[in-house]
């Protein structure tokens, strides 16, 4: 059977649930024949590679390792979920400091252990600050890097569907923007059900004011709600969009989703956040956002939480001032 390409693709932080489950969803999305798993903790990678076997993917190049020369050496697909996962009790942005520190590591790893890959993913939370971290010490074009960031707005389709009681199907063009996190800008004006413009119905007897504020406060909490659930975080829901955005870069079915992209373009400047984007092999190609003056004040209000984060982590150490970023990846200039 045949796969996306025989080029390298790998899966860092493969021992997790994350990166376990994209294993082997990333095998059976037949996107590369040519899958390695990555993570420093030995014994519970191996059994993660054990199981790959187990499943009976033969026609593939399956192998595993906790050397990161190893692993990165010829890759041409990454996708990365090797940070900290949250815990009950802890928001995206307690997680800063210590994958704050991963993240650049990575980035370092990729610029001198493999320059030439085509895209990488970063989906370790905060996804935008540990995205923008990596690609500044990577070298990369910012095409090259994408955050996920898609899973807000899936959340928002899924809300929306248990509201209507209607297939997923039947909500389309849900949008979030700015953040992955709790200061997400949340759109209704792109939205329909039906057909019908999700503006024209909120304030109706279909969807109240008031139902509409507490269905946009689930999707912002949706990744909170499945810690409470659970008594862990989300790890399907990511593997697969993930894989789905790398799908899309290797020339595969569009990607139908917003992507955290890095964004400098006078309105927001020196940071990767979600917006309407295009992948292609070519990479990501950021379109414009089109919603209301309220919700582009909303996002205007995530892109300021994000710079705070930003400059937190500036002030840790952990990257240098803005100014000097181009200096570090002339990418950026």
């Amino acid at each position: 059977m045949n796969y996306l390409t025989d080029g390298k693709l790998v899966i860092a932080g493969a021992a997790g649930m994350i990166g376990s489950n994209m294993a082997q969803t990333a095998m059976m999305m037949r996107l590369s024949s040519n899958v390695c798993l990555y993570d420093p903790i030995a014994a519970p990678l191996e059994g993660v590679a054990e199981e790959m076997y187990h499943c009976g993917f033969d026609d593939a190049n399956i192998t595993f390792t906790s050397d990161i020369k190893e692993a990165l050496r010829g890759a041409q697909y990454i996708v990365s979920s090797g940070g900290a996962a949250r815990s009950a009790g802890m928001t995206r942005e307690d997680l800063l400091k210590g994958n704050a520190e991963i993240a650049a590591q990575l980035g370092k790893d990729i610029r001198s252990l493999c320059p030439d890959v085509k895209h990488v993913v970063v989906i370790f939370n905060p996804a935008d600050i540990t995205g923008l971290i990596t690609l500044l010490y990577s070298g990369l074009r910012p095409s090259q890097l994408t955050t996920l960031a898609g899973l807000d707005s899936t959340r928002l389709q899924s809300e929306l569907g248990k509201h209507f009681k209607v297939l997923r199907s039947h909500i389309t063009n849900c949008r979030t923007y700015g953040g992955h996190g709790e200061q997400m800008a949340v759109f209704a004006s792109t939205a329909k059900v039906d057909g019908k413009p999700l503006t024209e119905l909120i304030g109706t007897s279909a969807l109240t004011h008031e139902e509409w504020a507490a269905l946009k406060e689930r999707v912002i909490q949706g990744g909170k709600n499945i810690i409470n659930l659970r008594g862990r975080s989300s790890f399907q829901s990511p593997s697969y969009l993930s894989l789905e955005m790398l799908r899309a870069v290797m020339g595969g079915d569009a990607f139908r989703w917003p992507v955290g992209t890095w964004v400098n373009n006078g309105r927001f400047s020196n940071i990767v956040m979600a917006m309407e984007t295009r992948l292609t092999r070519q990479g990501a190609e950021v379109q414009e956002v089109v919603g209301t003056a309220e919700e582009q004040k909303e996002l205007e209000q995530s892109y300021r939480h994000l710079c705070d984060l930003r400059d937190e982590v500036v002030k840790m150490g952990v990257v240098p001032p803005v100014a000097e970023w181009s200096r570090l990846n002339p990418n950026l200039g």
